[in-house]
């Protein structure tokens, strides 16, 4: 085969992968249009609002890529328990466990500048790998379904981390419920300035994402998450060590959730606030549907979703309209993307079957 053949399915490929979650988008748009006109708004200065919000300017586009970093790992962390046949909801709690791993190694321990920062970074992924593997653990050895453990676990990490918030790590000398500033060293710096906000954490976010596409489509290890993920049985009976493979898929997602909570901390916050990860967990679910099943769609689907919520502040202003309007169309377009048959018979798109990616293989396996 050419390599100009070879370019063109390669294209083609991304295209058809491309097209439903933009025909998702685009349908919930038009739908968020008739409300706006049913509230009698104008639609043309909310979405001018929504647009320029997000990435009208430099500064607005770098907004919006910081909101994207977060949003990068937590919905790698999810796709990965997804390409493993596992539905992770505990990534909220992974990126709390994360986040206090990460303020607590920068506020607390004394290292060399850059040393400092990725042993805060390092301790923050290991923090969400352990809280992850946990119920891999729990689901490989004693069937434990890994919606209800990881459920329960957000629950435990969350009130945990805001115990040690408020309680033994809290800045005496700050009115604010949060953790004393990390140092200097431990911090990721910034790409154009702390007047844009963006730090190199969406730099490693984007080379997370090409290695996590990497590890799944060209290692042994992805090729048994992906195995397990469709056929545990086959995989068993190929030899694998299923039990094995579950602990590892998920210690991996936990470990990418981890990231995300100690990119926030060591590159934005630069210290750990109660109620400090504000649903990115939750939304990465929704990034991780949008993205399908490509860890490099995840890029996107995140930059989608941190303008999104970048430019709402502006769309308000400019219109009047409420901010959650924002949430309507999140809404639609996971709807329209779990639904896909939906979107397929409004634009008479011929159904594919094989490109469903198998989301939980049920209660009893």
């Amino acid at each position: 085969m050419s390599t100009t053949s070879s370019i063109a399915m390669r294209l083609r490929s991304w295209g058809s992968a491309l097209l439903l979650p933009g025909l998702a988008i685009f349908t919930a748009l038009v739908i968020g249009a008739i409300i706006i006109v049913a509230t009698g708004a104008d639609v043309l200065s909310a979405y001018g609002g929504l647009f320029m919000g997000a990435i009208g300017t430099p500064r607005a586009i770098a907004y919006t890529l910081v909101d994207a970093t977060p949003y990068i790992f937590g919905g790698l962390a999810v796709l990965i328990g997804f390409r493993g046949g596992l539905f992770n909801i505990g990534v909220e709690g992974q990126i709390a466990v994360g986040s206090m791993c990460a303020a607590i190694v920068g506020a607390f321990v004394e290292l060399p500048p850059g040393l400092h920062a990725l042993a805060a970074f390092t301790a923050g992924a290991l923090g969400g790998a352990i809280w992850g593997a946990i119920p891999g653990w729990l689901r490989a050895r004693t069937g434990a379904h890994e919606v209800i453990t990881t459920i329960m676990f957000n629950y435990i990490a969350i009130r945990t981390t805001d115990y040690l918030i408020k309680v033994p790590f809290l800045d005496t000398e700050s009115s604010a419920q949060r953790t004393p500033f990390i140092a200097s060293g431990a911090e990721i710096p910034f790409i154009f300035g702390e007047d844009y906000r963006l730090h190199f954490g969406f730099v490693i976010a984007l080379a997370v994402a090409f290695l996590t596409n990497w590890i799944l489509q060209r290692t042994i290890l992805g090729f048994e998450i992906r195995t397990v993920g469709a056929n545990p049985d086959a995989a068993h009976y190929a030899g694998m060590d299923v039990p094995r493979t579950i602990v590892s898929t998920m210690a991996l997602s936990g470990l990418l959730a981890g990231m995300a909570g100690a990119v926030q901390v060591l590159g934005l916050e630069h210290n750990l606030k109660a109620a400090f990860s504000a649903g990115y967990g939750f939304d990465s679910i929704a990034i991780a549907l949008l993205a399908a099943s490509n860890p490099l769609g995840v890029i996107p689907a995140a930059i989608f979703w941190g303008a999104l919520r970048n430019g709402a502040g502006l769309m308000q202003l400019n219109s009047g309209i409420s901010i959650n309007l924002i949430n309507i169309v999140q809404a639609l377009v996971i709807a329209f993307v779990a639904a896909d048959q939906i979107v397929r018979q409004l634009y008479r798109i011929r159904s594919s079957k094989g490109n469903a990616m198998s989301l939980t293989r049920g209660w009893g396996r």
